[in-house]
């Protein structure tokens, strides 16, 4: 039986959010990733998944939300307090 292949981290997930702008090729977003993905010490998705995660987000099926929060503050972008405003934005968030 073939092995599957492991959970993309919801890290990630939420860093395709952020690079992607609905105008970029699948292409770059999949390069950009990588860095990202070395920076956290993860292996880099394969190029069809972050195709079809892309598509999917494109689609507005899949947005990021509490992850991208995370992903701010692991990366400094935003301040530890951006996930009180994040929460309080939106109640329903299940953790």
């Amino acid at each position: 039986m073939a092995a599957s292949a492991p959970r993309l981290d919801a890290r990630l997930i939420a860093a395709v959010g952020r690079l992607d702008d609905g105008r970029q090729p699948v292409a770059d977003i999949h390069r950009r990733l990588g860095v990202v993905a070395e920076h956290l010490g993860l292996a880099q998705p394969s190029y069809q998944r972050v195709r079809l995660l892309v598509r999917e987000l494109r689609a507005g099926r899949a947005v990021p939300g509490i992850g991208e929060v995370l992903l701010d503050i692991a990366l400094q972008n935003k301040p530890p307090e951006a996930i009180i405003e994040h929460l309080s934005d939106h109640p329903r968030v299940a953790l």
